[in-house]
């Protein structure tokens, strides 16, 4: 029997198609969010006062644009300014006085790219993205990936600048390695967005500890370590030592939260507690940072140690905000 209810069930479902439609939920497998926290979009959050990154992403944003553009964007102006020493063009070098970058991106289906051990490439955000999009693979490592960023356009460049070569120097004189994160406020950049048709994005670019062994690979270019992204359920990024996260498979185990029906703050406080749970000598000696977006528009943010800060951008504002301890408040 044909009811009322079935009827405006019926239309409902139709007008949100034709929505769909004209507002590009056209990828094949993506599925719309039709309820509850379209106000949230489009927002964008990443690791660390990295506010230029956040602009150059919501300016995409905020033009209709998609979630994974806007990612990508913010990464390279973190990865491009020889100021960031964590980060590509003036990251700090490996013990050997290489500078060795590690990257990864992932769109709303769950495609994936990234590299690691990468020499040579200023943006290795946008060859993880070529990876993704033009390989059958996931990961492309050191020479393999130099060799394919070569092949795709990109230009080999001296990445160790002059204030990098003389921190490098100084380290020499006794050469003595401690990882310590959050001395200057800011390592891997981690980002994260939404876009308007409720299409989510993350990605993640490093060049790791200052002062490394030659070849070590961190969290940040790790699917389900540095970032992970579900377009059905949320996505989060970490920053810190990648060590802590690399064993505890931090965003993973964040999205997971959320697919269980965590707010991101939850989520991304559970996973700093397992950290501190597993190794609590060194969760007490080490700064972990989890930031984590769901599709409804809500976040989170939440470390191991005080001063870990994050930038987020949302209904035209820019803004830093500190995060949360386990150690700190």
């Amino acid at each position: 029997m044909f009811s009322r209810r079935l009827f405006v069930k019926k239309a409902f479902w139709a007008g949100a198609a034709l929505l769909a439609g004209r507002m590009g939920w056209r990828r094949e497998g993506f599925v719309p969010p039709t309820s509850g926290g379209h106000r949230g979009y489009p927002i964008v959050l990443a690791t660390w006062d990295n506010r230029k990154a956040t602009a150059a992403a919501w300016e995409i944003l905020s033009a209709g644009g998609w979630a994974l553009d806007a990612v990508e964007a913010g990464a390279r102006v973190a990865e491009a300014d020889p100021s960031d020493t964590s980060v590509g063009y003036g990251g700090l070098p490996d013990r050997e006085g290489r500078v060795t970058l590690d990257a990864c991106i992932m769109d709303e289906l769950g495609n994936a790219g990234s590299v690691t051990f990468l020499q040579h490439i200023k943006h290795p955000v946008s060859v993880a993205r070529r990876v993704m999009e033009k390989t059958p693979h996931v990961i492309l490592s050191g020479e393999g990936a130099l060799a394919f960023a070569l092949s795709e356009g990109f230009h080999r460049e001296d990445l160790l600048t002059e204030e990098a070569r003389r921190a490098w120097e100084i380290w020499k004189v006794k050469a003595e390695y401690r990882p310590v994160i959050n001395i200057e406020r800011h390592d891997t950049i981690g980002i994260l967005a939404l876009d308007a048709q409720g299409r989510l994005s993350g990605a993640c670019s490093t060049s790791g500890l200052a002062f490394k062994m030659h070849g070590r690979v961190g969290d940040s270019p790790i699917i389900g370590a540095g970032l992970f992204v579900d377009g059905a359920v949320g996505a989060a990024t970490a920053t810190g030592l990648g060590e802590l996260v690399l064993k505890t498979l931090g965003t993973f185990l964040i999205v997971e939260e959320m697919r269980r029906g965590k707010h991101p703050q939850r989520a991304v406080e559970l996973a700093i507690r397992r950290i501190s749970d597993k190794y609590p000598a060194q969760a007490r000696e080490n700064q972990v940072g989890f930031v984590a977006l769901d599709r409804r528009g809500r976040y989170g943010a939440y470390s191991l140690q005080p001063g870990f800060n994050y930038a987020l951008y949302r209904e035209g504002q820019n803004r830093v905000f500190e995060a949360p301890s386990l150690f700190g408040r």
